[in-house]
């Protein structure tokens, strides 16, 4: 299995760390955020990977360079501009050989461990599905969430069930990983911009996508404040 660390991001909420540095690389408990993906994903026994990147990606290629230091074989996919997160993926699909993949934001922390990844892209071709999203618990500075996770690992957007209780109407929110078939991203120009989000919207109307929930550690690193943050708890564990 292929799996690809989205790396494009200007990370304007992160500045002035960003600035001068792609968010992927800032550091948190003594490693790059990029790293700590790499590392769990060698674990993983899933070592061919593709890294996308525009804002100072030169920095992002020197760094990992080929990826051995991790263990893993690296490749990258630049970008002139940030194609967004679709369109980031529609640019790298030729990398993935027309089979399901893994894939992980550059800028969260998460203990979720990608060994399940193989089984889960399994169980989507053998129901015909697109995709394949982990949910968290709403964060406080998103507390509405993104979508909902049914009882029969079925994720929709919206709630239509008038007897929905009140944790149900809010919803769970993307952790930044998923599993996707090639399938989804078929109709998306080569070098065009496009988000993730109104894809797999489209997909849930035709009960294409699937999830589950995850009760682990998971953080977006989104501003300066939850990198220290998250910089003390790993230092902590440590």
């Amino acid at each position: 299995m292929r799996a690809m660390i989205l790396a494009a991001g200007r990370g304007e909420r992160m500045r002035p760390l960003t600035d001068t540095t792609p968010k992927p690389l800032l550091r948190a408990g003594g490693k790059t955020l990029i790293g700590w993906h790499l590392e769990r994903l060698a674990s993983a026994g899933i070592t061919d990977i593709i890294v996308n990147h525009a804002w100072l990606g030169a920095q992002i290629e020197t760094n990992l360079g080929d990826g051995g230091q991790y263990g893993v074989r690296l490749a990258y996919s630049p970008e002139p501009s940030a194609l967004e997160t679709a369109g980031g993926i529609a640019q790298a699909l030729d990398f993935f050989q027309d089979q399901p993949f893994l894939v992980v934001n550059g800028d969260i922390w998460c203990d979720w461990n990608p060994a399940q990844a193989q089984n889960l892209a399994s169980q989507l071709l053998a129901s015909k599905r697109q995709a394949w999203l982990l949910l968290v618990d709403n964060p406080a500075h998103h507390p509405q969430g993104d979508f909902r996770l049914h009882p029969d690992g079925s994720v929709t957007d919206s709630i239509d069930d008038a007897n929905a209780t009140a944790a149900e109407a809010r919803g769970l929110t993307f952790s930044g990983i998923g599993i996707y078939h090639p399938a989804l991203f078929t109709d998306i120009q080569r070098g065009q911009a496009a988000r993730l989000a109104p894809l797999l919207r489209q997909a849930m109307t035709h009960k294409q996508v699937m999830g589950a929930k995850h009760d682990g550690a998971w953080v977006d690193v989104g501003t300066p404040a939850r990198l220290a943050q998250l910089d003390r708890d790993l230092g902590s564990r440590q």
